[in-house]
């Protein structure tokens, strides 16, 4: 690793106070700060176990936190629990059966997807409350699953995105999916490790600095909750995975703008 692990300290600071602040894009950020670092051996199935690896810690501390505050609709976290966890072994297990370097460009491109997708939400408004039914939650739930196990990311950008923009309360939409993404974040975890089991414990520097990064941020990502705009945030972290997934398409084709 010639990267020092203060490094991946840094990005899961930065990425845990975007997810502290937004209740999304924890993974998305992470991988593509990581990608658009140019590690060599570092491949799209390498960086989303890592990342994977890391929020096996931030999502389970936020699950128990969403559900302690009464945050959790019960019956939109059972019905997009099975379904994102079949999604999101699917998804980890597509990933890291084909060669990494064939999928980056690919990856790349589903980031500035959710870049885009983040970019729109910080621009809706907010939608009248409204249930969802099993068959919208279900493949809700699988495709949700299983891009981000793609992408390191997107569970919630894509599920809470959704729901939100669909009429669910900003606070049970985001308390439900980041319940269940604990158990999506453990089945795609599972697969990966028995994929990559020894590529991971050699590049431990980047898990542990994910982790501690995330855990310093913590704190300060709930008083930039407070003092930040919402919808300014939303945009600004947009446009810097845009920025990031932009510059690794750029890398993988070896373009140089200057």
């Amino acid at each position: 690793m010639d990267l020092n692990i203060l490094v991946f300290v840094l990005v899961g600071f930065v990425a845990q106070m975007i997810d502290g602040a937004l209740g999304m894009a924890y993974g998305v950020s992470c991988n593509s700060f990581l990608l658009g670092l140019g590690i060599p051996a570092l491949t799209p199935a390498l960086a989303s176990a890592c990342v994977h690896a890391s929020e096996l810690f931030t999502t389970a501390v936020s699950g128990i936190s969403h559900m302690k505050l009464g945050n959790v609709d019960k019956t939109v976290f059972q019905r997009l629990l099975i379904p994102g966890v079949i999604g999101g072994m699917l998804g980890a297990y597509i990933l890291s059966s084909l060669p990494g370097n064939l999928l980056k460009p690919y990856v790349a491109i589903y980031l500035i997807i959710m870049g885009i997708v983040i970019i729109i939400k910080g621009f809706k408004k907010e939608h009248k409350e409204r249930e969802f039914s099993k068959r919208h939650l279900v493949p809700l739930g699988l495709v949700g699953g299983f891009f981000d196990a793609i992408g390191g990311g997107g569970w919630g950008p894509i599920v809470t995105t959704t729901l939100v923009a669909g009429g669910k309360h900003p606070r049970y939409a985001v308390g439900s999916v980041n319940s269940s993404e604990f158990f999506v974040t453990v089945s795609e975890s599972i697969v990966f490790i028995l994929a990559f089991g020894a590529l991971m414990s050699q590049n431990w520097q980047i898990i542990v600095g994910l982790i501690f990064g995330g855990v310093l941020a913590a704190p300060f990502a709930a008083m930039i909750t407070k003092k930040l705009p919402t919808r300014l945030f939303m945009v600004l972290v947009g446009l810097l995975i845009m920025f990031t997934s932009i510059r690794t398409l750029l890398m993988v084709y070896h373009i140089k703008l200057f």
